[in-house]
């Protein structure tokens, strides 16, 4: 699942080929509410695991086209094994795709390939500056100039980091240790001054996903050690680094998360997806679905500030396509698209 090392053990070998040319695809609903400043939108499915199947799909908002992998189009050759992460810093789009151990940097509007980063399984990125940071399990992270496209430092953290996020002058680096004996239980806090480590904060066993809020928390979703150790959440304060008293959350095997506004929203091991207030610090909802759509296995959430809109992946098995459902800020489901197996990261693209 998204941002999940250890799906490689659970993803099915078989898939039928996704075409690859655009098309029109009437089974999608014509979204109705995206504001003018959207062009479209892009999702980045992660395939099989060594099927080299993953692509990435886009949406036309104004033509209501659809591209199942606008990638191959572009470029004519595949995406890769398992894209793991996705990103829009200027004029340009990242790509990692960790099992094919590149990242591309295309063209934001065009998806067509200006360069390819070699990286050791790289897993997550995140942009601060003029920098993009990028995790590998190697232990490090990466620091690329986003203007010469060259990794100017590596920075050291803990084993087989994951997410990051960034806060208060801050980089936040989820340190997994998911190909250890025991997970890790650190996340590692960099100095974005001097791009060096300063400390490491424990949390929950095998922290993953990273994101934080407009009041300067981190928020830590950690898949435990599958045994004694359950999945959960931390959350830190990025102005002293202490971890904060942090609610019980029953989590799902795949464990993304999002914050828009006030809120953070994340899955729960029932298949709802949970609203918690950042301001309050307490849970708002334990679902914001609130009319009833059933989203089979949550894969990624992301969402829209200008409109309220929140978008969430989902992903029916490891070997079939999946949909992105919009949901208007109300939590009733507006329309779907249809993507390739398993969506993992959803990035909105302005004209």
């Amino acid at each position: 699942m998204k941002q999940i090392k250890l799906n490689y053990i659970l993803i099915a070998l078989a898939f039928a080929t996704m075409l690859a040319s655009c098309r029109k695809d009437k089974t999608n609903p014509t979204p109705e509410t995206p504001v003018a400043e959207r062009a479209g939108i892009y999702v980045l499915n992660q395939g099989s695991f060594q099927d080299d199947n993953s692509t990435l799909t886009y949406y036309d908002y104004t033509t209501k086209t659809l591209i199942p992998d606008i990638f191959s189009v572009a470029n004519t050759v595949p995406l890769g094994d398992t894209g793991n992460d996705l990103g829009i810093y200027g004029s340009k789009m990242y790509i990692v795709v960790n099992n094919s151990n590149v990242i591309f940097i295309t063209g934001k509007k065009t998806a067509k390939i200006i360069k390819q980063i070699a990286l050791h399984q790289p897993r997550s990125l995140v942009f601060y500056k003029s920098n993009a940071f990028v995790t590998s399990y190697d232990g490090t992270v990466s620091v690329i100039d986003t203007t010469s496209l060259t990794i100017i430092k590596t920075i050291t953290v803990g084993h087989n980091p994951e997410q990051m996020a960034i806060s208060n002058g801050k980089l936040y680096v989820a340190n997994s240790g998911g190909f250890d004996p025991t997970p890790a239980t650190t996340v590692s806090v960099v100095d974005l001054a001097t791009l060096t480590e300063t400390k490491k904060v424990t949390v929950i066993s095998n922290p993953i996903s990273v994101i934080t809020d407009a009041y300067d928390n981190i928020y830590v979703l950690s898949l435990g050690n599958y045994a004694d150790i359950h999945a959960g959440l931390t959350i830190i304060d990025a102005k002293t680094d202490v971890v904060k008293p942090s609610p019980t959350v029953s989590l799902a095997y795949n464990i993304p998360i999002y914050s828009q506004g006030d809120f953070v929203y994340y899955p729960t091991a029932d298949k709802k997806i949970a609203v918690y207030n950042a301001k309050t610090q307490t849970l708002a909802s334990a679902n914001f679905i609130t009319d009833g759509t059933d989203i089979a296995t949550p894969s990624a959430i992301s969402g829209d500030p200008q409109t309220g809109e929140i978008f969430v992946g989902t992903a029916p098995s490891f070997t079939t396509n999946g949909s992105v459902v919009a949901f208007d800020k109300a939590g009733r489901k507006e329309y779907a698209i249809a993507t390739g197996i398993t969506p993992g990261k959803i990035v909105l693209l302005n004209k």
